[in-house]
């Protein structure tokens, strides 16, 4: 596997803000670097991204899918004092965003600098500054530009409405961490790239026919609400979760046997541990206690589907993340494996 183009694709789909709803950009990186690298792409009316791969048999298609969206915020309306009051975009974990850095995209494209606050932000000012509650309706943004008043925001072309995405704060350590918010699920999408990059540069073809989908409501509950008939296996690569009773560590490729959404396919999550096991890789097992993925969105949505999760152990989800190059690296063998 090629590391330094699988981290590269990951600094970039990062540093690239993708609130859901707000996902052009980051779908438009990935289907230019699928088309550099020779891949036909398509893309359905909400925006979801399909990639093909020809096998060697079009007796059936396999489908694999990441997001590309994240958690974020947006604008609810903007105060007398030129503060802005938001509401939530998925399910950050909203204590965390205190003092956080972010961005506010105005629906004619401009793009202003802030800092998401608590209301009573300074702890010379207000006595309950570190106990207010952390709470969305209890936060607001301060927005780096002179204003005082809610015409002053307004002239800046601010709306209700208009989306803000946080700073994601990517950074590579030399150990091989990978931190950043939003590997949930970018991460994933970037380690399906090095898996397409991979079979370009070696001129690998797969045993079946592939659709490599990244999906742009993953983080509401409706992102492979509807895939194409032809496929009959979907698998999701998303994160691994980590902590309480689980095994999973950031150098493992999680295989998740049951999440909130039921048990995923017997056949299919059987035949990925044994894969795992002969391809020597680290690898866990779990139930996670709080989570649907795509795959549990395409069943809701009626796709006649089997279906299985697998992705690299992330730890602090929905929150400051981190991984580990190993565990994408695993989770891109694993894949590998599964299409030979």
């Amino acid at each position: 596997m090629d590391k330094t183009y699988v981290l590269d694709f990951a600094s970039r789909l990062l540093g690239t803000d993708s609130p859901t709803g707000y996902t052009k950009k980051a779908i438009d990186l990935v289907a230019d670097e699928a088309a550099a690298l020779g891949y036909q792409t398509k893309r359905n009316n909400k925006g979801n991204l399909l990639i093909y791969v020809k096998g060697s048999s079009s007796e059936k298609t396999i489908g694999f899918c990441a997001h590309c969206d994240t958690l974020g915020l947006m604008v609810r309306s903007i105060k007398s004092n030129g503060m802005l009051a938001v509401t939530n975009i998925g399910g950050p974990i909203i204590p965390t965003l205190d003092g956080e850095y972010c961005r506010i995209h105005t629906r004619d494209g401009r793009v202003y600098t802030g800092t998401v606050l608590s209301c009573s932000p300074a702890s010379h000012v207000y006595k309950d500054a570190s106990t207010r509650k952390r709470e969305v309706d209890e936060m607001e943004i301060r927005i780096d530009e002179v204003v005082k008043t809610k015409a002053d925001v307004e002239a800046l072309g601010i709306c209700n409405g208009d989306f803000v995405a946080i700073d994601p704060k990517v950074q590579i350590t030399e150990s091989g961490f990978i931190k950043s918010r939003f590997l949930d699920d970018k991460i994933s999408a970037s380690a399906l790239m090095g898996v397409l990059q991979h079979m370009k540069e070696h001129s690998i073809t797969p045993a079946y026919d592939l659709i490599i989908m990244m999906s742009t409501y993953e983080e509401v509950g409706h992102g492979m609400s509807h895939i194409p008939e032809c496929i009959s296996e979907l698998i999701a690569v998303d994160m691994g979760c980590i902590g309480l009773d689980l095994a999973c560590s950031e150098q493992d490729v999680s295989i998740c046997a049951k999440d909130s959404s039921g048990p995923y396919d017997y056949e299919m999550t059987s035949r990925l541990i044994e894969l795992a096991k002969e391809k020597k890789l680290c690898y866990a097992v779990d139930i996670y206690p709080m989570y649907g993925s795509d795959v549990s969105a395409a069943l809701r949505g009626g796709c006649d589907i089997r279906g299985a999760l697998i992705g690299p152990g992330v730890h602090a989800s929905h929150g400051m993340e981190r991984t580990h190059y190993d565990g994408v690296e695993n989770t891109m063998k694993l894949i590998l494996a599964y299409i030979s």
